[in-house]
C-alpha cells in the first residue's frame, strides 16, 4: 500500500519500507547529533587545556627572565657585607688603602641598584615579617613596642621579590 503525501509543492508516494526506515533514520540521526555534541565539547575543552598550557608556559618564562640574576645577586651580598664591616673598622692609617675601599664598595652598590636591588629600609620602622627576621628582642620603656631597634645584617630586594630579609633587633 502506498502512501502520496506532499512536500514543497510536489506529491510524493511513500511506501511501507520507507516508513519503517523514518524511525531509524531518526534515531540515527539523534545519535550522531550527540555524538557531534560531545565531540564538539571535548574539542573546546581541549582548546581552553592548550590555551591554559600556553598562557602558563608564558609566565613561567616571564618569572625565569624577570629573576634571572637572582642566584648571582644571593652570591654578592656577603661580598657587600664584608665591604661594609672593613670599611666599618677603619682601623688602617692607610687612607689610600681605605678610599680604595670605599670606591669598589660604591661601584658594588651602583651595579647592584642598576639591577633593582634595593636594601630594605627597617630601622626605626616596625618589624615587618615578611622583610625582616627578628633575632634579638630588647625591652626599651621609650620605644614604642615592636620596633626595630638595630639591623644586625641588612636585608635586601630584587625587584619586587625579598631575596635576603634583614635580621633585626627588635623591642618588645
Amino acid at each position: 500500500m502506498e502512501e502520496k503525501v506532499k512536500q514543497e509543492g510536489k506529491e510524493e508516494t511513500i511506501s511501507k519500507k520507507e516508513k519503517a526506515k523514518k524511525p531509524k533514520v531518526n534515531k540515527e540521526l539523534e545519535k550522531l547529533k550527540e555524538e557531534n555534541a560531545l565531540l564538539t565539547d571535548k574539542y573546546l575543552r581541549v582548546q581552553a587545556e592548550l590555551a591554559n598550557v600556553i598562557r602558563r608556559n608564558g609566565e613561567e618564562k616571564e618569572k625565569l627572565l624577570k629573576y634571572d640574576g637572582e642566584e648571582f645577586i644571593k652570591n654578592i651580598l656577603p661580598i657587600i657585607d664584608d665591604f661594609e664591616r672593613a670599611i666599618e673598622m677603619d682601623t688602617t692609617t692607610d687612607e689610600k688603602y681605605l678610599s680604595g675601599f670605599k670606591l669598589i664598595y660604591a661601584n658594588l652598590l651602583k651595579a647592584l641598584e642598576k639591577f633593582e636591588v634595593k636594601e630594605i629600609d627597617c630601622l626605626g620602622k616596625e618589624f615587618d615579617p615578611y622583610t625582616m627576621e627578628a633575632v634579638l628582642k630588647e625591652s626599651i620603656i621609650e620605644e614604642e613596642p615592636n620596633v626595630v631597634l638595630a639591623v644586625l645584617q641588612k636585608g635586601y630586594t630584587y625587584k619586587d621579590k625579598v631575596i635576603r630579609p634583614a635580621m633585626v633587633k627588635v623591642n618588645e
